[in-house]
């Protein structure tokens, strides 16, 4: 008895036993939007998935305003209204109003070119250098914040409150210069206190008066007392009619003083003054002695007579 030997199961493809072979296509659910067929923008077909699968691709065709269930009822703003990536977690500034960045001042105002805070002021502060024969004019340019600006001042002025007096020249343009200051600090002390920058402001420091460079006021003012002192006490100023005099010189090179009419010094009477003049011969007959004075462009004569 002949028999055949047993055959695997047939698959439905010729040749290929039953569980081998290309498997079975799976029907997947196709998705779509409330109202929308398939095909529409805003999906989109995926190459080699079984049966033409088509899955919605996000956001990409939804509706401005539109709300979707799957989504918990969430509305979603209008394509190109979603937020870069470099801002998420920024403050969010109303439309129209801009916020500068730290250190950097808003459109339209200047920044301080020292430390970068905002507001401030375009201004020129001066400084002097008196050098005996020689002189530094000294200046420093705006634009300053409040901080910087004062500090500025302050500083220069007191640098030329102690080394603006040395020269004669030097001596009539100090002062002019520390009264040009006066302007700029009035200026940066009317701007509010500056918005930091990106550096650091200078320091103020303390006010002129409580500083020693103050002392330096009193160079110029000792200055002026001397030359009244020495003028108050010339020849020139006290000699006048009727006053007495001394020679503590000698003929040739006399050195003559006002001296109290009184004193035991009192060798000659002035009888008259000729300013102007070094001709002696003006004097009159009562005159029985004179004495001229010159020196540079100041000269005069003075007629005298023993003192009795």
């Amino acid at each position: 008895m002949t028999t055949s030997p047993p055959q695997p199961p047939q698959g439905p493809y010729s040749g290929q036993p039953a569980g081998y072979g290309p498997p079975q296509q799976q029907q997947f659910p196709q998705y779509s939007q409330p109202g929308q067929q398939p095909g529409q923008p805003g999906e989109q077909q995926y190459a080699g998935q079984p049966g033409g699968q088509q899955y919605q691709q996000p956001y990409g065709g939804q509706q401005a305003g539109q709300t979707y269930p799957q989504d918990g009822g969430q509305q979603y703003p209008p394509q190109g209204q979603y937020p870069d990536q470099q801002y998420q977690g920024q403050q969010q500034y109303q439309q129209g109003q801009s916020y500068p960045q730290q250190g950097h001042a808003p459109q339209g105002q200047m920044a301080c070119r020292f430390c970068g805070g905002y507001p401030a002021a375009e201004a020129t502060v001066r400084g002097h250098q008196g050098l005996i024969i020689i002189m530094r004019f000294l200046k420093l340019q705006g634009p300053f914040c409040r901080t910087c600006g004062i500090a500025s001042v302050r500083d220069m002025t007191a640098k030329s409150l102690w080394q603006g007096w040395w020269g004669i020249g030097s001596s009539i343009i100090n002062p002019i210069t520390m009264l040009l200051n006066i302007g700029p600090m009035q200026k940066f002390k009317g701007l509010p206190e500056p918005t930091p920058g990106q550096g650091r402001p200078m320091d103020p420091g303390k006010p002129l008066f409580q500083r020693p460079a103050i002392l330096g006021l009193l160079l110029p003012i000792a200055l002026i007392a001397a030359i009244v002192v020495v003028n108050l006490n010339s020849t020139e100023s006290k000699a006048k009619i009727g006053a007495c005099v001394v020679n503590q010189g000698t003929s040739a090179n006399p050195d003559v003083k006002v001296v109290d009419c009184t004193s035991s010094e009192a060798e000659y009477k002035i009888v008259d003054k000729i300013d102007d003049s070094t001709d002696d011969s003006q004097c009159g007959e009562n005159a029985e002695a004179s004495y001229v004075y010159r020196s540079g462009s100041t000269k005069y004569t003075l007629c005298l007579t023993p003192v009795k």
